[in-house]
């Protein structure tokens, strides 16, 4: 019998995406065994609707340029298509349809989790997905309806950081260098 395929999501802004999320995501990959990593970057945060994000294709484009060398990884740009603000459960639903046979699981970091049961419908994510929780040092605290699997963290890149300057030697260093490249030549920043 053929195992069902594992599918990993990780949804964000990435304004910019930045290689602490492609490390997370190659973790992932590597040690919980994943098939597949989709990155799904979203038009707008329903907990962060006052933040302006770069342009939507820019921060596609961007997602696809850090995956591209990652044949585990893909961009969708569902969050990006769908009607403002992204709610999780809905693109869950939507990856669902297209993976009936896979198996879901959705990685966030501890701030994300911790907010988790502000989040539209969480109890309907709950029974879309399994939970991946990715931290630096900490263990992420325990939600009785909310199972997850931890795993341990150590990139400290910022997209903060890296938005307010461009140009500084951390950005390159944070950067995978077709996006730094990119966000240069089109002055994102």
């Amino acid at each position: 019998m053929k195992a069902k395929q594992k599918i990993c999501l990780i949804g964000g802004t990435f304004d910019p995406i930045h290689l602490g999320h492609t490390y997370i995501a190659e973790k992932c990959h590597r040690e919980l065994h994943m098939d597949k990593v989709i990155f799904l970057p979203c038009k707008q945060s329903p907990h962060k609707l006052n933040k302006q994000n770069a342009p939507d294709h820019h921060r596609l484009k961007m997602c696809q340029l850090a995956t591209a060398s990652l044949p585990w990884a893909e961009v969708d740009d569902y969050d990006l298509t769908a009607p403002a603000p992204s709610y999780s459960w809905r693109t869950a639903e939507i990856i669902k349809q297209r993976y009936p046979d896979a198996t879901l699981y959705w990685l966030m970091g501890t701030d994300q989790w911790e907010a988790i049961l502000k989040w539209d419908r969480p109890l309907h994510l709950a029974s879309l997905v399994n939970f991946i929780v990715i931290s630096r040092g900490k263990k992420p605290k325990h939600i009785k309806e909310f199972p997850f699997t931890h795993i341990d963290g150590i990139h400290t890149a910022s997209a903060t950081a890296i938005r307010h300057q461009p140009h500084s030697p951390l950005t390159q260093a944070w950067l995978n260098p077709t996006v730094l490249k990119y966000t240069l030549t089109h002055k994102v920043y």
